[in-house]
């Protein structure tokens, strides 16, 4: 049985699929269960169910309509009849900054604030609660909510209606790898929510590190360790513990790499998997992402930072990243000559080059790794999680991309990530060393369009190395 019967199989009726959608639609945009349940995954892969037994859409953006008009009209009448009760309520009573953030939004942009929050996310379950708690006008809050439902709900549903309808060619893959896959994308999931949970509780306001310090307050030698690892007031706990797991995690896959003398087999049975597939624009993706993230493509990202850094007189934060950066491409040259792990395949622009650990990986680890670090740093701890879930989902793609052309083995790419997080726990151990002053103000908006318009000249005017 192929994956795509199996999730057949799978599948609610579809009068069961239109219930679950205008539940989700509901649930996402109720106040306090929206807050907590991540509803655009949910609706995304209903509607891609619905749209592989090619369900009427019609019915589909119904539901959606339906359900996301009642979950704001429910919110609007907690907040007009409760008022000043709903900030005792979980988990409102645990993070009032919420409440705090939606009745901003609220009175920068008035009663279109019900039609515009729908669509932003960290205010989408709070604002019409917010409105209801300030007494907006009945009529306005209803006229909002049906204008903006209209517009929402094609938004969040015709995606994943038009991934279901084509996921049957997408999900046509050889006999024995559906486990595989699966296997690969569940744990690639685990790993992604584990690093974020744990990041969170080893950070100064979480369980894991407020349990750890008052334990070393309690006991005269674990204080007496405590402090002496305490730099400026606070343990970089998470850092210390990054950068034990993946050193750690890069030594023993190193070794076994070194035994293995040859792909494991599990490499050759991805290769086998992406030699197989055929996606449309799929290898010219691939191609384009083996530019961007190259040496050159790299410099044409932080050029415009590193001069904005210079100019500000950012001399330490410039030398960190430029440690970093150096750093890892060294440590990939040094890497690649000692391991000598040959490429599955090697283009005419890679010749003579090796294959363990994927430099594109490990580079693309620090770059964005780094950059979500010193992010994070000025934003809000409850905001934090953001930064790094972006510099995640820019990196997954740049490694999964030499998989698509096939210049490298799996275990290539996750040696490359364990080093480029190796080398990220590092810089910032030594950045923590010392306090420095904040790096904002920062405009970032036009830092972000000067590397653009760098990196398209870079893909348009030099060809790949």
């Amino acid at each position: 049985m192929s994956l795509t019967d199996a999730l057949l199989q799978l599948a609610p009726s579809p009068q069961l699929l239109l219930f679950a959608v205008a539940a989700i639609a509901l649930l996402e945009s109720l106040a306090l269960v929206g807050l907590l349940l991540p509803g655009v995954v949910l609706i995304t892969a209903a509607a891609s169910l619905a749209g592989h037994q090619d369900m009427a859409l019609t019915s589909l953006l119904l539901a959606a309509f339906c359900g996301a008009v009642l979950g704001d009209g429910l919110s609007f009448v907690l907040g007009y009849t409760q008022r000043e009760r709903v900030t005792r309520l979980w988990p409102l009573s645990r993070h009032p900054e919420w409440l705090a953030r939606g009745a901003r939004f609220f009175q920068r942009y008035g009663s279109l604030s019900v039609f515009f929050g729908r669509f932003v996310g960290p205010v989408r379950p709070v604002i019409p609660l917010i409105a209801g708690m300030l007494h907006m006008s009945p009529r306005a809050f209803v006229w909002a909510n049906l204008a903006s439902a209209a517009l929402w709900a094609p938004a969040y549903v015709l995606p994943g209606y038009l991934l279901g309808q084509t996921w049957q060619q997408l999900l046509d893959v050889p006999e024995g790898l559906e486990a595989l896959l699966i296997t690969l994308a569940i744990i690639l999931v685990v790993l992604t929510l584990a690093f974020s949970w744990l990041r969170h509780q080893v950070s100064r306001s979480g369980r894991a590190y407020r349990a750890l310090a008052l334990g070393a307050r309690r006991h005269p030698l674990l204080r007496r360790t405590w402090l002496k690892g305490s730099w400026h007031g606070e343990i970089p706990l998470a850092s210390w513990l990054l950068l034990i797991f993946s050193l750690g995690g890069l030594s023993g896959l190193t070794i076994a790499v070194i035994r293995q003398r040859g792909p494991f087999p599990i490499d050759l049975q991805v290769y086998a998997f992406f030699d197989n597939l055929i996606v449309p624009m799929l290898p010219e993706a691939g191609q384009l992402l083996a530019r961007v993230g190259d040496i050159a493509g790299i410099l044409a990202l932080v050029l415009p930072w590193g001069a904005w850094l210079l100019a500000r007189r950012h001399l330490a934060a410039l030398a960190h990243v430029a440690a970093g950066l150096g750093g890892i491409a060294v440590l990939n040259i040094l890497g690649k000559a000692l391991i000598g792990r040959p490429r599955p395949e090697t283009p005419d622009y890679l010749t003579g080059s090796l294959s363990y650990p994927s430099a594109h990986a490990s580079s693309a680890v620090v770059l964005y790794g780094l950059a979500a670090a010193f992010v994070a740093q000025e934003l809000p701890p409850q905001r934090r999680f953001w930064a790094y879930w972006l510099a995640i989902a820019l990196t997954l793609p740049m490694a999964l991309s030499r998989l698509v052309i096939g210049v490298h083995w799996l275990t290539d790419l996750i040696g490359g990530s364990l080093l480029g997080l190796v080398v990220c726990a590092l810089v910032r151990l030594a950045w923590q060393r010392r306090p420095y002053a904040p790096l904002t103000p920062c405009p970032w908006p036009w830092l972000t369009a000067a590397s653009l318009v760098l990196l398209s000249a870079r893909v348009a005017l030099l060809p790949a190395v």
